[in-house]
């Protein structure tokens, strides 16, 4: 009789009150994204201020470490995390996180001298990766498949959207404190905002369903599930639905690095390490890092390259948008081989004007049009569709190992580029310094032509045929 009393209520809950759940466990989740954003976008203003013989001092080398540390951290984060949530758990993972954030933080705003700013930072950097695993995961395992792509894809604007709100941040404490030097450790310090909201709202959202199956807590589970689904039937339904599925995982053999000596696996992982290479070699993190500089360089004030930046983040929010609007709408090939044209030309626009307008008050303006062309070309096509590709052209035998290479290089990448930049513009000037990136897309253009795999509407049985057939098609399988 209890039981047929608890289905009443659960079977009058609507769409619109469930979607409504959903999206506030997002909301919360996601704040994870929105610092990892912000943490990777607050440098871009604040480097200049700390790079002054009044506070860090910092050389062109300094300035590389001090930037690019976070992403080295990051690269270990995201290795481990996955293991450490399996053992304690997504939510409690997130929580042990955004304590991280708050200590990291805190010192990396307080820090005295160049070492220890780059230590905090690389330290920071070990959340950062952990949430860029694990909320995708939290976020897929708790949403339902009609939604799933949209919902998990939904961290990705999140830290668009957490670097915008760095930028502006920074232009507007730039603005209102000029004359204030140390002005850089309240940019930095603004990040214990959003880590102490992400502890505090841990609290009230629940822990992955399918974690707690796999730790046989089925009643905890469904639980979890109970404002989020509509009635208890599904809710049985799908903590079976996640018995099985972990069942069936158990019994595939996955791939060691041994496996790597199998053409068809060895391939495939090649494929992955050269999109993340590629997709942080095309120049991404130049633009999310140094863009207050690169304006600086161009002609603009530092109050107004502050201000001009925004318009880079709005450039950045407005790409990831329209890239989950067309994702499954468009081959991948199609979308990845036409943002690097993009970026490519942007680049090469950078280039000419640097040298045309040298002396011209024109300059400033048209290096900023340029830097904003790079931003939609890639955060519309290339940010989201290489993290895609990933998600998709590793079978379930290769996933873990495949992932976690592939994102390792990833985030060694994005450090190598975050760290060279400023040494290369110290050295080269702007002008051929982006003529190096301007390579480099080049380079990732043939790469994408040649080996890009195209997945839209293949199964994942399907992708592993095909590369164990050496047949990979350019061209998707329509959904109808």
């Amino acid at each position: 009789m209890a039981e047929s009393n608890n289905e009443v209520p659960l079977q009058e809950l609507s769409k619109k009150k469930i979607r409504h759940n959903l999206q506030k466990i997002a909301s919360i989740s996601t704040l994870g994204g929105l610092l990892f954003g912000i943490d990777t976008g607050i440098i871009n203003g604040a480097l200049i201020y700390m790079s002054g013989p009044k506070e860090l001092n910092l050389t062109p080398n300094d300035q590389g470490l001090v930037t690019s540390a976070i992403t080295l951290g990051a690269a270990v984060g995201a290795i481990f995390a996955g293991r450490i949530s399996d053992k304690i758990g997504r939510k409690h993972l997130l929580w042990y996180l955004s304590v991280w954030f708050i200590i990291f933080t805190i010192l990396c705003s307080t820090a005295p001298n160049a070492w220890i700013m780059i230590i905090s930072r690389a330290l920071l950097g070990l959340a950062v990766g952990g949430v860029s695993v694990i909320v995708p995961t939290y976020l897929s395992e708790l949403s339902t498949p009609d939604i799933r792509g949209r919902f998990v894809t939904q961290n990705e604007l999140m830290i668009v959207t957490g670097q915008l709100l760095a930028f502006v941040v920074n232009a507007v404490l730039g603005n209102i404190f000029s004359g204030v030097t140390s002005i850089w450790r309240y940019m930095l310090g603004f990040c214990v905002i959003p880590a102490i909201l992400l502890f505090l709202g841990l609290y009230f959202i629940p822990e992955s369903p399918r974690w707690l199956v796999m730790e046989n807590k089925e009643e905890d589970a469904e639980q979890s599930l109970i404002k989020i689904r509509p009635n208890r039937t599904v809710i049985s339904k799908e903590v079976e639905q996640i018995k099985a599925n972990l069942i069936q995982e158990k019994e595939i053999k996955q791939a060691t690095f041994k496996d790597l000596s199998i053409p068809w696996i060895r391939r495939i992982v090649l494929i992955g390490i050269g999109l993340a290479i590629m997709q942080q070699f095309i120049g991404i993190n130049v633009m999310m890092y140094y863009g207050t500089t690169i304006l600086t360089k161009s002609g603009f004030a530092h109050n107004a390259a502050l201000i001009a930046n925004i318009f880079n983040g709005v450039m950045s929010v407005l790409g990831v948008s329209i890239g989950m609007m067309i994702m499954n709408k468009v081959d991948r090939r199609k979308i990845l081989l036409t943002g690097i044209t993009g970026t490519t030309v942007a680049l090469v626009l950078i280039v000419i004007v640097s040298v045309v307008f040298k002396h011209s008050p024109l300059l400033p303006i048209f290096v900023l049009l340029c830097t904003m062309l790079f931003l939609i070309c890639f955060q519309g096509a290339l940010g989201p569709i290489v993290w895609l590709l990933l998600s998709e052209i590793f079978p379930q035998k290769i996933r873990g190992l495949g992932m976690g290479i592939s994102t390792f290089f990833l985030w060694f990448a994005n450090f190598l580029v975050g760290y060279f930049f400023p040494i290369l513009m110290d050295k080269l000037g702007m002008t051929w310094t982006f003529m190096v990136f301007v390579v480099l897309n080049i380079l990732s253009w043939i790469f994408s032509y040649y080996f890009a795999p195209e997945t839209r509407g293949k199964s994942l049985e399907q992708i592993q045929s095909e590369f164990q057939a050496g047949e990979i098609s350019s061209s998707g399988v329509e959904v109808k």
